[in-house]
């Protein structure tokens, strides 16, 4: 029969298991969570064997880790034993959004545009070609009066009646262009806060209201954008291979970072703190 590394029961309620052992010795789970430093409903989760309110299964060992030394179990036993269900790392949404208001009005006002600089271009070309001179005036000297016949001295032979007449240039009137006006690609904002990582990194990312926004492993390359009031807590691993900006503008994560650990928390206009211990 193959031996098995730990009871039964360790395996089987082990929720159930630290739930006892935390009543025998008189604890509270205000108490534990504040030993622990753990918030009192994550501590409620791991006895209730909860694991989808507490996120990946590394933080889980950890936690589970900690309490089970803080109740004197043995900690690697149940770690190496407990069944936990596979993470999916949380789905980001763009915050980049433009309303639709805005881009009918961006839409109108390049329209009017293109219509003023149009009316501005084909007004004076019109009124230029309306008060050029005729072909016949051309022809009439500007120094004889009307009813004067021109001198024969005067160099200039009389036209006679079956005399070519003069080839006058055809006028052709001047067209505006109707080429519409390029548009100018409208400027992104940068987003209040972006977090790029250069390597891999277990993140875990909360809200004001303690909720989890993404609780996962990070790969290289990869960058999440928050708005001011969306984040507020962050925990990220591997500190050299973390950059953070705030509105476009690189953060000195050195006050931040303990153990090759990043640690802040973000207040509601977008600037940074470090976590009290």
């Amino acid at each position: 029969m193959k031996a098995n590394p730990m009871p039964d029961d360790t395996v089987r309620g082990i929720g159930q298991r630290l739930r006892q052992a935390r009543e025998d010795a008189g604890m509270s789970l205000a108490e534990a969570g504040a030993k622990l430093k753990m918030q009192t409903h994550v501590v409620d989760a791991l006895e209730r064997e909860d694991w989808g309110k507490l996120g990946a299964p590394v933080f889980i060992r950890g936690q589970l880790r900690s309490y089970a030394k803080l109740l004197g179990l043995p900690a690697d036993a149940i770690v190496e034993n407990v069944a936990m269900p596979s993470s999916r790392p949380a789905e980001l949404v763009p915050q980049t959004y433009t309303p639709r208001m805005q881009r009918v009005a961006e839409q109108t006002k390049l329209r009017l545009v293109y219509v003023v600089l149009t009316a501005a271009i084909a007004v004076p070309v019109w009124l230029a070609t309306r008060s050029q001179p005729s072909a016949d005036d051309a022809s009439v000297a500007l120094d004889v009066a009307p009813g004067e016949e021109l001198p024969i001295d005067a160099g200039v032979a009389p036209t006679s009646a079956h005399a070519p007449s003069p080839v006058v240039a055809e006028q052709r009137p001047l067209v505006a262009s109707m080429t519409p006006m390029p548009q100018r690609p409208a400027a992104v904002a940068a987003p209040d806060i972006s977090v790029s990582f250069a390597g891999e990194s277990w993140v875990k990312l909360t809200g004001p209201d303690g909720a989890v926004l993404e609780q996962a492993l990070i790969q290289s390359g990869q960058q999440r954008n928050f708005a001011a009031g969306q984040i507020g807590k962050a925990v990220l691993g591997n500190a050299t291979a973390v950059s953070v900006r705030v509105r476009g503008q690189p953060v000195d994560l050195t006050p931040f970072v303990r153990a090759n650990v990043v640690r802040f928390t973000v207040s509601s206009d977008g600037a940074l703190q470090p976590v009290e211990r």
